[in-house]
């Protein structure tokens, strides 16, 4: 399958419109830093440096890609706004690439492994359940057999939200009553889709941050009872977060890699900020590839991560 054969232009175009805020204020600020400048000295530097940062970039990656720029300008002296925008997609779709960023094309698991169990984690109010209805849903067109684990068992809300997703994305859920064991409800729900020869299961998990030490020894249990039936589950850990809120996903980022081994990333909500440079960020000063992005409400509006097309509409005008 070619890289764009699964990208379709309504696909880009939402990618388009997801980026938009971010976009006009980092190429404002580009366009600002060049402005009347034949080379790249101190002060486009730091006018870079505010570019990157008030896009939610974080420090340190913004020192790396300012150093970065600075060793390139040091071989190519002159500078217009398009040499800029080239010189900076290259070094931001260089940091993703260094983090495992993939060009993924499409909503697939990997050969041989059935089922792909999927532990997603993140605190409340990210779209951590949102996530994963928009995940089955995703699956399912895909052609995959899914099915649900409501292991967020501490709040009924999470409970019945994830039931609507799994009506409204016609797959199977395996639940319990407000309370029950986290790690039972994720034993049941993997059990079950070996017995159904799913293709796909996705636990949710309490999306709480009181204790450190009581969150890791949480989902270590539930890590421990589902590798009773499959046991190299989980497969993944998703961590999702939520990008409008910039750097304070850096911190729950902080604290649920501390508490367990987050695999891959979903960032939600990228249409409604101006912070979008938080998905390059996070992936660099964590090492962890993002696999999803939320660019609108809609069910469709959850995209497989492509570096190659994020990076290009970040910069396309």
């Amino acid at each position: 399958m070619g890289l764009f054969s699964f990208f379709t232009k309504e696909h880009k175009d939402d990618l388009d419109k997801g980026l938009e805020k971010t976009k006009e204020g980092f190429f404002s600020k580009i366009t600002k830093a060049v402005a009347g400048k034949s080379k790249i000295d101190e002060e486009v530097l730091d006018r870079l440096e505010e570019a990157l940062i008030s896009s939610d970039v974080g420090l340190q990656t913004t020192i790396k890609i300012i150093k970065r720029i600075e060793e390139r300008a040091a071989r190519d002296k002159f500078v217009t706004t398009s040499e800029m925008n080239n010189l900076m997609k290259s070094e931001i779709e260089r940091i993703l690439a260094e983090n495992k960023n993939e060009d993924q094309e499409n909503f697939d698991t990997p050969a041989g492994v059935k089922p792909y169990v999927i532990m997603v984690v993140g605190v409340n109010g990210v779209g951590k359940t949102t996530t994963i209805g928009k995940l089955s849903h995703q699956f399912k067109k895909a052609g995959k057999k899914v099915l649900l684990g409501a292991g967020d068992t501490f709040r009924a809300a999470a409970i019945d939200q994830l039931d609507v997703w799994a009506k409204r994305a016609d797959v199977e859920i395996v639940k319990s009553q407000m309370n029950a064991d986290p790690a039972s409800v994720a034993f049941q729900a993997v059990e079950r889709g070996v017995a159904i020869g799913a293709d796909v299961v996705i636990i949710d998990t309490a999306g709480r941050l009181h204790n450190r030490i009581d969150l890791m020894n949480e989902l270590t249990k539930i890590r421990r009872v589902m590798q009773k039936v499959v046991p190299d589950a989980p497969h993944e850990v998703l961590l999702v977060l939520d990008g409008s809120t910039g750097q304070n996903a850096v911190e729950q980022a902080k604290q649920f890699t501390a508490a367990t081994q987050v695999t891959a990333l979903a960032i939600t909500k990228l249409d409604g900020t101006a912070k979008g440079g938080v998905v390059l960020g996070i992936s660099d000063q964590f090492h962890i590839p993002v696999k999803y992005i939320g660019v609108g409400e809609q069910m469709d509006k959850l995209q497989v991560f492509n570096k190659k097309l994020f990076v290009e509409s970040l910069f396309r005008l």
